[in-house]
């Protein structure tokens, strides 16, 4: 059996809310087509869609006038996603945050994206674009066949 050509999709995303589904959407298909599994491309889904939130709020800071652009391609072992946005990127990956502390409003309810999208995936990587553009979030999920 031959090895499948490697594909590339694109997105390119308004930073306004809500159009981080696009992208949730289109992950979901390219992995569909990849062979993952319903519970994989769920996890795929949510870190995606996470990424896109911090984009567009935190590295665009819902500048409409920029845009999130969405790259998905496929790697011998499974699926890179990166979410790439105008901002400056992050000085440093927040330590893992203290959920009985956010229960019980000791620390901000907010800041679980980062966190949930480690979880989810299998490499996450915040790179800073040169001059501060063009930063963004690389994403691996890998294609695991058996279960």
């Amino acid at each position: 059996m031959t090895e499948p050509k490697p594909t590339t999709v694109e997105v390119r995303l308004p930073s306004r809310l809500g159009y981080e589904k696009v992208a949730m959407h289109t992950a979901a298909s390219v992995a569909q087509l990849m062979g993952f599994r319903q519970d994989r491309i769920d996890d795929l889904k949510t870190a995606v869609a996470e990424a896109c939130i911090n984009a567009i709020e935190h590295g665009n800071h819902l500048n409409e006038s920029r845009t999130v652009g969405v790259t998905l391609s496929s790697v011998s072992d499974g699926l890179e996603v990166k979410v790439i946005d105008s901002g400056f990127g992050l000085d440093h990956v927040p330590p893992p945050p203290d959920i009985d502390q956010k229960m019980h409003g000791e620390q901000d309810p907010r800041g679980m994206g980062i966190f949930l999208i480690q979880s989810l995936v299998d490499e996450a990587e915040w790179v800073t674009g040169t001059d501060g553009n063009n930063s963004y979030v690389r994403l691996v999920i890998r294609l695991d066949h058996a279960a």
